[in-house]
């Protein structure tokens, strides 16, 4: 077993791997703010029982390693942990690394993804199309018996997860439109909107150009989020590499904007990939510095309030504990809403989607995301925002199946509404426009 991120980037500075989980001194903090523990009470889904079998592993004092693997793949990653810690405790990036020791070898379908992403993009696209041609025929739907009988139980709940199926990707729609000869801003398009959910994209785009004037579309690769948490660190390097040099290429100042929380605080991870090339590092900081959430962005904007009927929002936890965007994402939500803003109780706490997470562990997705709806209901809502890919899955899913009366979109949607309410926007506040 050993360690592919030997160091870590964490609020108290830089440390090896076993330093930064030896920091937890087993106050039981973090108990109260995750998810899992509160789902299960169970002392090893705790992020403090998890940075501990993690130490045991790097110590080699685990009798049977294996025995870890339940409490570490049931993580959700989602930062509550790290968030509710005094010490900041990076459990997430701990955890990873404690997965990436029992698992020697990643799945064969994560790493055919991973590879995918990195060296064949045209051949990705083209097998999604086939796949959503297949589902509007319905013919996936007769798959998920055979994806479960010969082992891919989590590929055929995430077919009936996942119900957008679009045939014309965001990347395809954006590279036909015409940009600023001088922009404002670049987009960043993540995996979630390109692929899923171009609508969201659009969105993006149409309120960027209200808010800020002209812009231009990065043209990006993935982020590498996916090969980070499920491949191959080394393909996660490759596609910063490449979404670094492209920006570059493309001016080198921001914003850089993207609209899914997961892949955004992704990006501003970055330098964390390079701590062992200094000069990578340092791009990698220059490109961290300029990426913008779609909360961030709208925190300070003068946004007319749209015509929405009751409306709660959802924090993604990559924005609200990743990125510390809980209040400004909360401000540009009640401007939107107006009169008809509900505050939804437990907002941060976790829906259970994060990634593949619903795919490989359904039990406790399934009892968050029933918690969540639960929630969501008591305010009366119709309309729930959230502004991550994972959440609009697993919310619309959790919300098709337990309160059907509710919808959900992605908080561009909503500001999007707005601007194309006919209600001018004026633009943002001082210092918006600068991308501060």
């Amino acid at each position: 077993m050993s360690l592919q991120l030997s160091r870590l980037l964490t609020d108290l500075g830089e440390k090896s791997s076993y330093d930064a989980a030896s920091q937890c001194c087993r106050c039981g903090y973090c108990e109260a703010a995750c998810p899992t523990y509160v789902v299960t009470g169970d002392e090893t889904c705790s992020a403090r029982g998890r940075n501990q079998l993690v130490r045991s592993l790097i110590e080699h004092k685990l009798y049977e390693p294996a025995s870890a693997h339940d409490a570490l793949h049931t993580c959700l990653l989602c930062g509550a942990c790290t968030a509710a810690c005094y010490a900041r405790v990076a459990t997430a990036d701990i955890v990873l690394e404690g997965r990436r020791m029992l698992d020697a070898k990643t799945h064969w379908l994560a790493h055919l993804l991973s590879r995918l992403m990195a060296e064949h993009r045209g051949w990705l696209a083209f097998m999604l199309k086939a796949v959503n041609v297949a589902k509007r025929l319905g013919l996936t739907t007769l798959a998920r018996p055979i994806l479960r009988v010969i082992g891919l139980p989590g590929l055929a709940l995430a077919e009936e997860h996942v119900q957008e199926a679009p045939l014309t990707f965001l990347y395809e729609v954006l590279r036909r439109r015409p940009w600023a000869a001088q922009p404002h801003w670049l987009y960043f398009a993540p995996c979630g909107p390109n692929f899923l959910y171009p609508r969201v994209g659009k969105a993006t785009v149409a309120v960027l150009e209200a808010l800020r004037g002209g812009g231009n579309f990065l043209d990006n690769d993935c982020c590498g989020l996916l090969a980070y948490n499920y491949g191959d660190v080394d393909d996660a390097r490759v596609l910063a590499r490449r979404n670094i040099a492209r920006f570059e290429a493309a001016g080198g100042t921001g914003p850089l904007v993207g609209d899914c929380s997961s892949c955004v605080a992704f990006l501003k991870s970055y330098p964390q990939l390079f701590l062992s090339e200094p000069d990578w590092k340092m791009r990698a900081e220059r490109f961290a510095a300029v990426v913008r959430d779609v909360p961030e962005v709208l925190s300070d904007a003068s946004l007319p309030e749209a015509d929405l009927p009751t409306t709660t929002y959802h924090d993604s936890c990559r924005a609200c504990h990743g990125q510390g965007l809980k209040e400004g994402a909360h401000t540009a939500i009640r401007r939107l809403a107006g009169a008809s803003y509900r505050e939804l109780p437990e907002s941060d706490m976790c829906c259970g989607g994060a990634g593949a997470y619903a795919f490989r562990n359904p039990g406790i997705s399934d009892d968050l995301i029933k918690r969540k709806v639960g929630r969501i209901a008591a305010t009366g809502a119709r309309l729930v925002a959230t502004s991550g890919t994972s959440c609009l899955i697993q919310l619309a899913q959790g919300l098709k199946k337990y309160y059907p009366e509710c919808e959900v979109l992605h908080l561009s949607e909503l500001a999007a509404r707005a601007v194309a309410s006919g209600r001018a926007v004026q633009g943002a506040k001082d210092g918006t426009q600068a991308g501060a």
